[in-house]
């Protein structure tokens, strides 16, 4: 009697966190936060008109992926031609750029074309989710995006030494990937303002009013993940602060699967502390999405000692923008590559 009384105790608590889980993952989804204009207005400056069409690669499942391909500006001295991917010569190696949260890789065009006058091969990624890469705001499963990036490899194989440069939440992924089993594919990283954690100190609620998180359906998703069902990881989780024009050709939302994927893994200081390839970090101190300042505190609580960069006066979109601040990120390479 009282074993059957147990079972009963049992059945009725699990009955009652799927139920609450299932009211929060149905009524816990994001809010619409209102525009933020020191992420969209930057934009409007900048010159695309010597943007490098989209070129293609296909991922593990077949899909047809895109990127933009910067040839490295000695690359055509005395041939009189033009480089592509593959026909790297006079490239001084190769940098793989991840663009930041709900954006595409013709946001990473200033950086890319710095990378390229200084002699890399430079490629800006349409992270799965984004652009012209599958189906904007979702991915089949958490993980595609490391499978992603491991195709891309293998189909371009660009030129070593080689650095995979992540801005922002593609800083997060950037690191998630550097702590790795396939870390090695990548001779070193450059992590830009990267998103940590939501518990990492360097967090400002919101990313400063950036995103809107339902947490409530995080938590939900989170526990029925945990107990092997996924079936609910294409709902919604995040909002971006984007304004009416930018909705038209920017990621407006992430299923969970994405924003549990564009990021580092949820331990994000063991995931810190399995890297084994150089990293450097560069940052404005003026961001006003994370707290910068606190970034190089991050890296030495787990015994790394990557060198931190913080630029005065520079903002979280202008590290991308900005003159000063690209030049900081491509010598952030240069040295890294230093024999």
């Amino acid at each position: 009697m009282k074993f059957a009384s147990l079972i009963s105790v049992v059945l009725i608590g699990i009955v009652v966190v799927l139920v609450g889980a299932a009211l929060a993952v149905t009524l816990g989804g994001p809010g619409s936060p209102p525009a933020m204009a020191s992420i969209n207005d930057p934009f409007k400056s900048v010159d695309f008109s010597d943007l490098p069409a989209l070129q293609y690669y296909a991922a593990q499942d077949k899909t047809i992926l895109a990127y933009r391909y910067y040839e490295p500006a000695a690359s055509d001295a005395g041939t009189g031609q033009r480089a592509g991917p593959g026909m790297q010569a006079g490239a001084s190696g190769s940098v793989v750029l991840i663009h930041g949260s709900s954006a595409s890789s013709a946001s990473m065009h200033l950086l890319a074309r710095a990378f390229s006058e200084a002699g890399y091969a430079a490629y800006a990624l349409d992270i799965r989710g984004h652009g012209e890469s599958g189906t904007r705001g979702r991915i089949a499963y958490i993980g595609q995006l490391d499978d992603d990036l491991d195709a891309f490899m293998r189909a371009i194989e660009p030129r070593r030494p080689v650095t995979l440069a992540g801005f922002s939440a593609g800083g997060g992924f950037a690191l998630r990937y550097a702590g790795g089993p396939h870390q090695e594919q990548f001779d070193n990283y450059l992590l830009l303002a990267p998103f940590l954690s939501q518990d990492s100190p360097t967090y400002r609620p919101g990313s400063g009013g950036w995103v809107e998180v339902g947490m409530g359906r995080v938590v939900g998703l989170s526990l029925l993940n945990r107990l092997g069902i996924s079936a609910f990881n294409d709902l919604p989780v995040t909002r971006f602060a984007l304004n009416e024009r930018a909705k038209e050709f920017l990621t407006e939302q992430y299923s969970f699967s994405l924003a549990a994927n564009f990021r580092p893994r949820a331990d994000y200081q063991a995931n810190m502390r399995a890297v084994r390839r150089p990293v450097s970090i560069v940052a404005g101190a003026a961001d006003e999405a994370f707290h910068t300042d606190l970034l190089a505190s991050e890296v030495r609580s787990q015994g790394q000692d990557w060198p931190v960069h913080l630029l005065p006066g520079i903002g979280h979109i202008p590290l991308t923008l900005d003159a000063v601040a690209v030049g900081a990120a491509v010598a952030a390479v240069e040295a890294m590559n230093k024999p």
